[in-house]
């Protein structure tokens, strides 16, 4: 089984689905108990750093992560099901961790 990451934007339509705690609870809820889920993290403010130093704001693109697990990249397109970042029209962006 693959591990994948789900990175959500701040690109939603609808910040208070987004942001509502009820929401994210009971979706949280339904991951754990899918038995695929391995954690995850709200992301705060941040910079983007080059090698000649420049220094620039993040922007809050990526406002949290979540890692699951899944036989392919469409079966982790399923965890998007009641994900409030993609329930208010936000990007939620699936990447799979490749394990060397």
């Amino acid at each position: 089984m693959n591990q994948y990451i789900l990175f959500m934007h701040n690109d939603v339509n609808d910040a208070a689905i987004a942001n509502d705690a009820q929401r994210w609870h009971t979706y949280l809820a339904s991951l754990r108990s899918s038995g695929c889920f391995d954690g995850g993290s709200a992301i705060g403010a941040g910079i983007l750093v080059q090698k000649d130093c420049t220094e620039r704001d993040a922007n809050g693109k990526v406002t949290g992560y979540l890692l699951v697990r899944a036989d392919s990249i469409q079966a982790a397109q399923h965890f998007l099901q009641g994900n409030p970042t993609h329930a208010a029209g936000g990007t939620v962006e699936i990447r799979l961790l490749v394990r060397d």
